[in-house]
């Protein structure tokens, strides 16, 4: 190599650990990261690990007052707004020093039995449940509003749509309650992928455990995990926490993507199903007539972003080895954060949008009285009524429907019972027994809706029974969550009291 070139790489990178771009590319935007979402981890660790190193002998109770008020005095929010020093790797190492710099060097035995392996994996789980709360908060707020949604158009008949074509008669509320049934769903994988989530790495160290008597059970205590990570290699290299949590974040994505969809078609002049709310729409520069649903449009593409940056996460750990690794560790982290967030956005606005949005229940209406969707009810009713088969019932139906569609006249208003009659003596050689009222009450799609009442069906009887049942859940869900932030709570209360007793015995 041409060593001039390669002294003004030299010149240009340094000739030390770290190199400027290594500097700018890794190190620098990682502390970033971590002085954000690590800080308030990393200090809970550092004092519940003192007091696990007091209770086991493994320092003295002189020892832990002196780095225990080490740690209450942090300043952290310097090292907050503080920048990236590159006389320390990383936040780590540098609040370690500050440590070190006021308790002296005893401070160094906070690190007995520990290895940042196993702290980093804490700090990760510990960031990671959080923001699982966070967004569960978030996915239950949506799943309220489509509760409510669904109350108000119990009654708001429509037509089904199946491969996009006009299928039967339905209601918004039974649309609206299926989109709650998806992110319920989507809710109970939130809470799967918190328990996966809750459990400690601690005491695991590089990836052997230790051969001092520390206490792995009261590190999980401390820190409110509810599980510990038994295999000590499994601890510091497991990553499948974080891609069941990216797996399940971007399930919710594609799922709420396929129902964005659907709402930019209905919100088109040619559908007319809505409109909405002025804060949701944006005009167009040029033509003063356009209303553009940007809002959703919008949702529809972050979705799709939300869905790309956890397969980020699932590809960044594909092929990787099976051990404590960095491809697993803070370059990967903030795409998922970066998915959850936009995710818990997307819960809110479209909450939003679709809790302001002006339905046309009346052209729905007139629309599904129209609608050839409804003959599926002809058919049942004809099987009913004069004992054929479904069979022969379809074939008769269909042959009265496909010679009206072939004229050109595809109103269900042009259905008579006439005509269906004389599709009747092709099929069984004689007409049928339906009256003229039983006829025109059979292509009702409002009485199409209330027949079906079985489970899952949409007439208002059963969406009753299935909306107190969702309330009822809600509040179930609601509570799971209190719960897991009660914990949460009640242990970071027990280190403050741990840190708050130091510090007074230390005056």
């Amino acid at each position: 190599m041409d060593s001039k070139f390669r002294n003004q790489i030299i010149e240009l990178e340094g000739d030390s650990f770290p190199s400027k771009s290594y500097t700018s590319l890794v190190l620098k935007p990682a502390y970033n990261e971590a002085k954000k979402n690590f800080l308030k981890s990393m200090l809970q660790i550092h004092t519940a690990h003192l007091v696990m190193l007091q209770e086991q002998g493994l320092v003295t109770e002189e020892e832990a007052k002196k780095i225990g008020y080490a740690i209450k005095n942090v300043e952290v929010d310097k090292l907050q707004k503080g920048e990236y020093d590159p006389k320390f790797e990383d936040l780590f190492f540098q609040v370690e020093h500050d440590l070190i710099k006021q308790a002296g060097d005893i401070a160094g035995n906070l690190h007995i039995g520990r290895s940042r392996n196993d702290m980093g994996i804490a700090i990760y789980r510990m960031t990671l449940r959080e923001k699982l709360l966070d967004l569960l908060d978030g996915a239950l707020h949506l799943r309220k509003s489509l509760i409510e949604l669904s109350k108000e158009h119990i009654e708001t008949i429509m037509i089904g749509y199946t491969h996009t074509q006009q299928a039967q008669p339905t209601t918004l509320g039974h649309y609206l309650n299926a989109l709650t049934d998806m992110l319920t769903r989507d809710i109970g994988r939130l809470q799967s992928a918190y328990q996966t989530v809750n459990r400690s790495s601690m005491g695991a160290a590089a990836l052997t455990t230790s051969g001092f008597p520390i206490s792995r059970s009261r590190m999980q205590e401390l820190l409110g995990f509810e599980d510990i990570i038994d295999n000590a290699w499994d601890a510091v290299s497991g990553a499948d926490y974080i891609m069941e949590t990216a797996s399940v974040v971007q399930i919710a994505a594609l799922n709420l993507g396929r129902s964005t969809q659907d709402f930019l078609l209905w919100g088109t002049q040619e559908f007319a199903a809505f409109q909405l709310a002025a804060p949701y729409v944006q005009i167009s520069s040029i033509m003063p007539q356009k209303r553009n649903p940007v809002s959703i449009e919008h949702m529809r593409a972050l979705l799709s972003g939300v869905a790309g940056d956890a397969q980020t996460v699932l590809t960044m750990v594909h092929n990787t080895p099976f051990g404590d690794i960095v491809d697993t560790e803070d370059d990967m982290q903030p795409y998922l954060w970066k998915a959850m967030d936009r995710l818990k956005g997307i819960y809110q606005l479209l909450s939003s949008v679709l809790l302001t949005m002006n339905v046309d229940k009346e052209l729905l209406l007139n629309r599904a009285k129209e609608s050839f969707a409804n003959v599926t009810e002809l058919a049942d009713t004809i099987v009913r009524e004069d004992g054929l088969s479904f069979r022969q019932a379809h074939h008769i139906v269909s042959g009265a429907v496909t010679s009206l569609t072939q004229s050109g006249k595809d109103s269900l208003s042009n259905l008579t019972l006439s005509l269906v009659n004389m599709y009747a003596q092709k099929v069984i050689g004689k007409p049928l027994t339906l009256t003229e009222d039983t006829f025109k009450n059979t292509l009702n799609p409002v009485s199409f809706v209330h027949v079906r009442t079985l489970p899952g069906g949409p007439a208002p009887s059963r969406m009753t029974t299935t909306l107190k049942k969702k309330n009822d859940e809600q509040q179930e869900l609601l509570d799971w969550i209190k719960r897991k932030k009660d914990a949460l709570e009640q242990y970071e209360q027990e280190l403050k009291l741990h840190v708050h007793q130091w510090a007074k015995e230390s005056e």
